[in-house]
């Protein structure tokens, strides 16, 4: 068969179209088309490969190779040229395919007469579904058109796979896309299980046509679809809440510029003169960006990208007609599925979700600080659920172990649905518990306080029976806003805080913001580990403005009542003297206006680092209370980023080392007569809280709704029969206490 580089991709396409509007079922349609596709472009071998799981690739059709192959030749993605294409999401063109690296013979085939080989991706939005193959005996580098055009065709049979055209009997008897049950194992966020149904932060677009024989108008409707995002952009830049100068106008301003961008939108309008309908050309630059995306490891440049990503995302909308809002409209038993989101867009939604699901984000995001001051379980880094996920589809979220069931069977179901009422029977036996103290058979008193960050987390602290509000993140209040707030506004959200608490103490952390939490207004730091950088009471101190505002928010808030400020992120005295020597200035200022000042002024401070725990003694003695940070201090000690899911659950609160650094802690705290309390995610785990009890520790914060939990096992235990395991397996040499203390409880009939 003589070769031709003469393609016309429209011809193509055209064909294409009536190909597939032909009756049968999908097999029919894959032969006719890669014959289709032989004849187009002059190839004496066209194969389609589709993925039949994540790990496998199989040959479904072929013009050319031997046809008792089809449905008998499987590759892993990886393997063999094909395999290649399919983990790279590359073309590959060689024109002497057996002595190109990564080569691998198939006999079956009969594809070694083949010198020539041209593969492409079958992707959508970044998602590989399979590999597009011509080949040919002629020793031949195929052209950048003829690669163009494979890339056209392999972008529809992308869109025909995703409506499900090739689903037929028989070999091709498979699952129809988002119509089996899925199941992703991401990490938790949040804790707490919800049943419901999904809502997706950004829906899903069907395109039914994705061939158009129409440039023209495809162009106008793309056009007019760029004009209404550029004036979008326009719009965010001229509104009134970015006035002022700084990083977030140059974020925008580069957002712009991408708009505008007339690479980006020639290549649109190039696959729309080939043939493709517009949505599908947008989609075709989205999953080119998608892919290098995967490939980039700079920090910068994977946020732009981000950015061209969201900017082909609102187009879509625009080219499908469909209003940002929708899906605002949020029914009863919402599940919000997302690659990711930005707190203020969370807090939109707010407690009309019961559980949400990222396929990005991270334990320290803004959205799992805003998802924990919800309540809300969270699980995140749940692989492919976007690509899986429908609006409508039944879900099933287990915050407390990381698991997702999208379209469950029924079996799943029940045996979920066991558990969540097994949940609800004991929170109803914590609410029992709730005006009761933590006194523990021995009758020592533990206070249990709660962490907040919101304004709606404070009517949980009556029903969940703390005593008090231990952490109070005043983060939030920055992290949702595009400017600065304003100082009355703060005074007033403090004022409404301490209203809501009914007296009962609330302990206000100033502002904690670097490492994993940047403020969209501030510029951010390029720094090569956040965690250990310039970060929480540094940067206070460091922009001293914003913190002399909080501080005297928090005053004016307080109206002449007690109030407890904790600095966070504290490593040394003299970090400590200077931010509270401020707080005592403004208060004197204050008065010095004829402001009321507090009545009860409780200055204090977060040990999250092992060297605040050998500070001088005049730390212990000026301060006048310390929370410690479990979290951070934990990483710290371990040297452990609790981001990394390599590490991060490979130490144990419970080990000895572990311990004993804190049962340190504790005696100074005794020796210098300094309250002393934990605060982090390990006060809120029963078994831990109980250990953390026993070694002295008098006072944990934590969640609301591990209060009960914590309090009915503290309520249950002597505490000098607990420290007598901790004892005796510290002197016994063992790394950690965690399987004794287990197997008391057990053998003593407590139930933890």
């Amino acid at each position: 068969m003589p070769y031709s580089e003469a393609v016309d991709s429209r011809v193509i396409l055209t064909r294409l179209r009536e190909t597939l509007a032909e009756p049968g079922e999908g097999q029919e349609r894959l032969d006719r088309i890669v014959r289709l596709i032989a004849n187009g472009i002059v190839a004496e071998v066209c194969s389609i490969y589709l993925k039949r799981d994540e790990v496998w690739l199989e040959l479904c059709a072929t013009e050319g190779l031997k046809p008792e192959s089809v449905h008998q030749t499987r590759l892993r993605v990886g393997q063999g040229l094909v395999g290649r294409i399919a983990e790279r999401a590359d073309p590959l063109n060689t024109a002497d395919a057996a002595h190109t690296s990564g080569y691998r013979f198939m006999p079956e085939t009969g594809e070694e007469i083949y010198s020539s080989f041209l593969g492409v991706p079958i992707q959508r939005l970044g998602e590989v579904l399979g590999v597009l193959v011509i080949q040919n005996r002629e020793k031949r580098v195929y052209s950048e058109d003829v690669v163009y055009v494979l890339e056209v065709v392999a972008m529809v049979i992308a869109e025909m796979a995703e409506l499900g055209a090739f689903i037929g009997p028989g070999p091709m008897e498979i699952g129809r896309p988002h119509s089996g049950p899925f199941f992703s194992r991401g990490v938790v966020g949040q804790e707490g299980v919800a049943e419901g149904r999904v809502i997706l932060h950004e829906p899903h677009i069907v395109i039914s046509q994705p061939i158009s024989d129409n440039p023209e108008q495809e162009t106008e409707r793309l056009n007019t679809a760029l004009a209404a995002l550029q004036d979008e952009v326009d719009r965010m830049l001229e509104s009134t809440h970015l006035t002022a100068s700084g990083e977030h106008r140059e974020v925008l301003n580069t957002y712009r510029m991408f708009a505008s961008d007339k690479g980006w939108i020639r290549r649109i309008q190039a696959s729309i003169e080939s043939g493709l309908a517009a949505e599908v050309a947008v989609e075709k630059e989205q999953s080119a960006t998608r892919a290098r995306m995967s490939r980039i490891l700079d920090p910068y440049i994977r946020e732009r990208l981000h950015d061209l990503d969201d900017l082909s995302n609102r187009l879509l909308r625009l080219l499908a007609g469909i209003n940002a809002d929708n899906g605002r409209d949020v029914p009863d038993d919402a599940v919000l599925v997302a690659r990711n989101i930005g707190p203020a867009d969370l807090l939109d939604y707010g407690r009309r979700l019961r559980a949400v699901v990222l396929e990005e984000g991270s334990v320290g995001s803004h959205a799992a600080i805003v998802a924990r001051a919800l309540a809300i379980p969270l699980v995140i880094q749940a692989d492919r659920i976007t690509r899986e996920a429908q609006n409508g589809d039944r879900i099933l979220v287990d915050g407390d172990q990381g698991l997702v069931h999208l379209r469950p069977e029924e079996s799943v179901a029940a045996a979920f649905r066991e558990k969540m009422d097994m949940v609800a029977d004991a929170q109803e036996k914590y609410a029992t518990l709730r005006e009761k103290p933590a006194t523990t058979a021995d009758g020592v008193t533990v206070s249990l306080h709660m962490n907040a960050g919101l304004m709606a987390d404070l009517p949980s602290l009556n029903k969940c029976g703390a005593i008090g509000v231990g952490l109070f993140r005043t983060e939030l209040q920055f992290l949702v806003r595009s400017t600065v707030p304003r100082r009355g506004d703060l005074a007033a959200v403090y004022d409404r805080i301490l209203n809501a608490a009914s007296g009962k103490p609330v302990v206000f952390r100033t502002l904690d913001i670097g490492s994993d939490k940047v403020l969209p207004y501030m510029r951010s730091v390029d720094e090569p580990n956040p965690a250990l950088g310039w970060r929480a009471l540094r940067l206070g101190l460091d922009r001293r403005g914003v913190m002399r505002m909080q501080l005297q928010a928090l005053i004016r808030g307080a109206a002449g009542r007690p109030l407890h400020v904790m600095f966070p992120f504290v490593t040394n005295l003299t970090e400590f003297e200077t931010a509270r020597d401020m707080l005592l200035t403004e208060i004197d200022r204050e008065d010095g206006r004829g402001h009321p000042v507090p009545a009860d002024l409780r200055v204090g401070a977060m040990l999250e680092t092992p060297s605040l725990a050998y500070a001088p003694g005049r730390f212990f003695d000026l301060v006048d209370f310390i929370s410690i940070g479990g979290n951070d201090l934990k990483q710290f000690f371990f040297a452990a980023d609790r981001e990394n899911e390599l590490v991060r659950r490979r130490y144990d609160t419970l080990s000895t080392s572990y311990l004993t650094f804190l049962r340190m802690i504790v005696d100074r705290c005794t020796r210098h007569q300094t309250p002393v309390s934990f605060c982090g995610e390990d006060a809120g785990r029963p078994l831990e809280a109980v250990t953390l009890a026993a070694i002295g520790m008098r006072s944990l914060s934590m969640r609301p709704a591990s209060i009960g939990p914590v309090k009915a096992l503290l309520r249950s235990v002597d505490l000098g029969e607990v420290l007598k395991v901790i004892a005796t397996e510290m002197n016994g040499n063992v790394e950690s206490v965690r399987p004794a203390l287990s197997r008391w409880m057990s053998d003593s009939g407590i139930d933890t």
